[in-house]
């Protein structure tokens, strides 16, 4: 909307809009989260109760089960299929706009800025959704690089998130400047 509706933009985003897309993602990730922990809880299991992982997550715990887990994970599959599709052809769709509104702005400094916006924005997505697409569209996967990823998205896109969207700002980029340009004179003393 900021940047195919700049102008309207305050309009079509009130704080009642905000809400309810708000609302919306949490309804959607409860629905999400129940299902998947209702057939988690339905499951025997034996007297393994190590997790291989740093955190409790969906394909690590039925690796616990003792019984059988297709269900779980053809759910989990179809489920987070589902939810991962859908997320990417918004976002896809979304990009179509943007970069068609992008192509009509006239200044050169304009489409810059738009597309910086952009590129922070899209290498946020693409470090959360590919590791987090790698773990879950592969079930039953007993890869040892499944933790690497499966830590790789839960701690450094959130980590990388505040880092690209700070480097932005055009005093934070010049004091990283400055702060580059003082390391080979803090080596030399």
């Amino acid at each position: 909307m900021a940047i195919c509706k700049p102008l309207r933009y305050g309009v079509l985003m009130s704080r009642r809009v905000c809400l309810l897309l708000a609302a919306g993602t949490w309804l959607g990730g409860a629905l999400h989260s129940l299902l998947e922990t209702a057939l988690t809880f339905r499951l025997p299991y034996g007297l393994d109760t190590q997790v291989g992982y740093i955190f409790c997550d969906i394909p690590a715990v039925l690796k616990l089960a003792c019984g059988d887990t297709s269900l779980n994970e053809l759910v989990t599959l179809v489920d987070v299929g589902f939810v991962a599709m859908t997320c990417f052809l918004l976002i896809l769709t979304s990009y179509v706009y943007i970069v068609s509104a992008i192509l009509r702005i006239r200044s050169a400094e304009g489409r810059c800025r738009a597309f910086s916006t952009c590129a922070a924005h899209l290498t946020v997505v693409v470090t959360y959704y590919v590791p987090l697409v790698f773990i879950y569209l592969r079930p039953g996967s007993q890869d040892p690089v499944d933790r690497v990823v499966a830590v790789f998205y839960t701690t450094v896109t959130p980590f990388l998130n505040p880092l690209i969207y700070t480097l932005r700002n055009k005093e934070m980029k010049a004091a990283l400047m400055r702060l580059i340009q003082q390391c080979p004179k803090l080596s030399s003393t």
